[in-house]
């Protein structure tokens, strides 16, 4: 059985997950700061850093949100950056976040379906996602049209949350996951279900060598795990 955001309700994943984030895009920045205590920015940097080795000039940024990855990624130098997503509340307020900064001629957020990308062949030099790929439909589908839009030789980079393995992380993680962060995204984003969801899907998650060994399925090359911060959170990367 899937892992849904409402389970009261009817209606596909995917369009539940679109639901879920359009009802809370407008304290997503927030929650996300505050609930991984600023951490994510981190991690976010760690990832930019791999992708700054490969030099890309045009970067798809899958499940970009309100753009936080595809503005980091701008570290890397890229001439461009394309963010897709499903959720128009997101891209509402990461639109805004980019006119604001004044960005909109290094990064274009779109509407777009993960799983059904509307780009050519051997179109990107790197696909980055951050935090998105477990609320795809169908995970091996989405990998793998990622994978028909890279260039040869080009670079997938996922940043995900994974499950710590060793004790007390993983005791205070579970607890924190299971206790205070739904609790707190409660109270902040008025959706009671969004912050359920997020360690029911983490939970669920084929993490490690289960998600590089997909990748690896699928055809990605030099697959690799990078835990962070106790295993709290993975990079992974491949090349086409």
């Amino acid at each position: 059985m899937k892992v849904v955001p409402y389970k009261d309700q009817k209606g596909s994943k995917k369009e539940q997950v679109a639901d879920m984030f359009n009802n809370i895009s407008k304290r997503y920045d927030l929650l996300n700061h505050l609930l991984s205590m600023g951490i994510d920015i981190y991690w976010r940097k760690q990832a930019v850093k791999i992708l700054k080795k490969h030099q890309p000039e045009l970067v798809l940024d899958i499940a970009t949100g309100t753009g936080d990855f595809a503005i980091q990624a701008l570290d890397a130098k890229p001439k461009k950056i394309i963010g897709v997503d499903i959720s128009e509340g997101m891209l509402a307020v990461g639109k805004e976040k980019i006119k604001k900064a004044g960005l909109e001629d290094k990064i274009e957020l779109r509407m777009g379906d993960s799983e059904k990308l509307l780009f050519e062949d051997n179109k990107f030099d790197a696909v980055i996602v951050s935090f998105g790929v477990r609320n795809f439909e169908n995970l091996e589908k989405g990998l793998s049209d990622m994978f028909r839009v890279l260039k040869p030789g080009g670079k997938l980079i996922v940043i995900e949350f994974s499950k710590p393995k060793v004790f007390p992380m993983k005791q205070l993680y579970n607890f924190y996951f299971k206790n205070i962060l739904p609790l707190i995204g409660k109270i902040i984003s008025k959706d009671q279900s969004a912050y359920t969801y997020l360690p029911e899907s983490v939970n669920a998650f084929p993490d490690g060598e289960k998600f590089t060994g997909i990748l690896d399925k699928i055809g990605y090359k030099e697959t690799l795990c990078k835990p962070l911060t106790f295993g709290i959170c993975s990079i992974y990367t491949g090349s086409k």
